[in-house]
């Protein structure tokens, strides 16, 4: 080709890609989002740059319930005038659409974490009756604990020798068969209550029972939305929103507490322990696996695996050090919280662990699995393996190996040597990042009891009195997912530092522990330099980071409960929605958030999202999640996207409830009794 032909022909368009420096403030991120654009391998983070939002999507108002439509009512640029004409084919309003669409996310949100309990309680009954012997029961206490809940007695009445009546302790295997029967009759009861809608607050039972929006089963709630978001059904937006609020109650007070609860008896309830964090936990001279998804039945058996001796010595004889055994997403926390082992990133990192090329194999089984894991790890030697029949991937570079509780040992061991056999084929350079921080995650809402109380007068007294006293402002639950439209990790930490200066303690779950994880905000120590002089004190007093990690997406009912045993404490009200508490997610990206952020909201949480949401297009709907569901059920939706403008409105929503429970004016730092608080209550 000459000279002339060269300059005449057309120039090859240069692919847009993200900056490194501008989507994250990780610098392992940073480092591996660069590597990968060298390596000619595309991520989300570059798919953020050549792929805009529907911005009708985003208002809420495209509907597609029908093959009539879409039909897409985006808001005038004028704003409305007057009375609002817009309609779908049908019909159809903004509000009925918008609601349409928003209870359809709590539906799927619902069902996601509510199916992982449901697969939760049916390997737990597999277990209690003998048909799995890899699954057993580690915590009877909770065992203990949670029977009366399901009504199951704990002890029975026997004839002792002299023929009275005497009171013994029932077999904990049967006990265990009972509640699992029991909990998995939750998905599929008809009528009645979910059993732990009683665990709520008194007063926060009674105002659902007033309000008839006590869950009467799980799938039944799920099924309904989907009934009456069919097209022709349910056209009152208010009425939508009283049925996506069973759904997600039945999400929050039984699916995903279920299954909290469940994995706690079988592996074990979570006490403080430390962990590593990031993507530098990998070891090049290791075998490196990432567990990844949101359901421990696989992990707990990868975990029992890779310490099997004669595995090691497996990885050894293909010329490894060892394993190293690493989490992504909830997975990750899951592992973590229960046996400190480490974590790798959270959900924006998964493509970047791939790329370091020391990852042998990535284990995936349901939930935030990107598709493009299998796209990416073509271009490294990583081996994809999906797990789990509901989630399977087209690419046939993924392998299948599907787990079985019944052989769930096994199963995990042909994986693991799956990865090992894999290691022998690196080919590329591998570059791990060097960053990775400790932390102390571990808090379930019994361990924090445990840290205030001690283990004979474990109590959540010692939080309140600090909340009364004025040395803690108030609570924020902090939780939710990354998401490629904002800067990776920025918002969570933005927000919960300038939180913890004003003296507000934080609860953590999720890809939000991760980031406070990786920033070095889930240490005992952090409490001296982040912290305002309050909290600082109450933190280096008990010896906790100001920022506690409670574990997985699931587990944010333990947050509810943590909420109810402040109520139950004394002094800061009768209800949830009296509390100097409030919730944000700041980065949220799934329909998991939408149902977890709903069922706070009717829990009595003011609840802020970042990002958007989809509710901008229907004003009327927006208002009523915005302003008249506080009327309602003491908590409400927010939308706001600056993080330190999320932090204002917490502080002004803690000091609003501080003021109503008369906390707001200075007074002696005095020890409250019992006679005390129940006093504060009764005024």
């Amino acid at each position: 080709m000459s000279a002339e032909e060269i300059k005449a022909a057309p120039k090859k368009k240069k692919a847009k890609v993200a900056n490194p420096k501008e989507v994250s403030v990780d610098q392992a991120t940073i480092q591996m989002l660069a590597k990968a654009q060298a390596d000619g391998c595309d991520t989300i983070f570059d798919r953020a740059v050549t792929m805009k939002p529907c911005n009708i999507g985003e208002q809420g108002t495209c509907c597609k319930v029908c093959s009539q439509g879409p039909c897409r009512l985006p808001l005038p640029k004028k704003g409305i005038e007057g009375k609002d004409v817009r309609k779908g084919l049908c019909g159809a309003t903004p509000e009925t659409i918008a609601a349409r669409n928003f209870a359809r996310m709590v539906a799927a949100g619902s069902a996601a974490h509510s199916d992982h309990g449901r697969g939760v309680a049916e390997v737990f009954l597999a277990a209690a009756r003998g048909e799995t012997t890899d699954f057993g029961i580690q915590d009877t206490e909770k065992l203990l604990q949670i029977a009366p809940d399901y009504g199951v007695a704990t002890t029975v009445m026997v004839e002792g020798d002299d023929g009275e009546k005497v009171e013994q302790e029932r077999d904990l295997m049967e006990i265990a068969e009972d509640v699992g029967v029991k909990a998995l009759a939750q998905w599929g009861q008809q009528e009645g209550e979910i059993v732990y809608a009683k665990r709520a607050p008194e007063a926060r039972y009674d105002l659902w029972k007033e309000l008839d929006v006590i869950p009467r089963g799980i799938d039944r709630e799920i099924v309904e939305i989907m009934h009456r978001t069919h097209m022709g059904v349910d056209q009152d937006f208010r009425n939508l929103t009283k049925q996506m609020t069973r759904a997600a109650l039945a999400d929050g007070w039984a699916g995903a507490m279920i299954a909290t609860d469940l994995q706690d008896v079988m592996f074990g309830t979570p006490y403080p322990i430390q962990g590593e964090i990031n993507l530098g936990v990998l070891k090049e001279e290791n075998v490196n696996i990432i567990v990844h998804g949101h359901e421990p039945l696989l992990s707990e058996m990868i975990v029992v695996a890779s310490q099997d001796p004669e595995i090691i010595e497996y990885a050894k004889s293909k010329g490894a050090a060892g394993i190293t055994l690493a989490g992504m997403c909830c997975t990750a926390n899951e592992i973590l919280v229960r046996h400190g082992l480490p974590i790798a990133g959270n959900y924006l990192q998964q493509e970047l662990a791939v790329v370091t090329g020391a990852l042998d194999a990535m284990v995936v089984d349901v939930q935030c699995v990107m598709e493009n894991l299998a796209n990416i790890a073509e271009c490294y030697h990583t081996k994809i393996i999906t797990t789990n029949p509901r989630a399977m991937m087209e690419s046939g570079d993924a392998e299948h190996i599907e787990f079985d509780e019944h052989h769930a040992l096994e199963d995990a061991k042909k994986i693991v040597r799956a990865a090992i056999d894999n290691y022998t084929t690196r080919e590329q350079e591998v570059m791990i990042p060097t960053q990775k921080e400790k932390m102390v995650v571990g808090f379930s809402y019994e361990a924090i009891g445990y840290h205030l109380g001690g283990t004979f007068r474990g109590s959540y007294v010692p939080l309140n009195d600090n909340i009364i006293n004025g040395r803690i402002r108030g609570i924020a639950g902090v939780v939710g997912c990354n998401n490629a439209r904002t800067i990776h990790d920025a918002a969570h930490l933005t927000l919960i530092k300038e939180l913890l200066k004003n003296d507000v303690i934080v609860l953590t779950t999720g890809c939000t522990a991760m980031a406070c994880g990786k920033a070095g905000l889930l240490t005992p120590e952090s409490a001296g330099v982040y912290c305002g002089p309050g909290l600082a004190e109450v933190c280096e007093t008990v010896g906790i980071p100001p920022v506690l990690h409670m574990g997985a997406c699931v587990d944010n009912s333990r947050i509810l409960l943590a909420a109810t045993e402040v109520v139950k404490a004394g002094g800061l009200g009768k209800d949830i929605s009296d509390l100097p508490a409030a919730g944000c997610a700041p980065e949220w990206m799934s329909e998991k958030a939408i149902a977890i952020g709903h069922y706070f909201v009717t829990s009595g949480v003011y609840t802020i999202f970042g990002v958007g949401l989809p509710v901008n297009g229907a004003p009327r709907f927006k208002k009523h999640l915005f302003e008249e569901l506080e009327d309602i059920y003491g908590g409400k939706w927010d939308m706001i996207v600056d993080p330190l403008d999320q932090a204002a409105a917490i502080i002004a929503h803690i000091d609003k409830k501080r003021a109503a429970l008369g906390l707001d004016t200075k007074k002696e730092r005095v020890l409250m009794d019992m006679a005390s608080r129940q006093a504060l209550d009764a005024a």
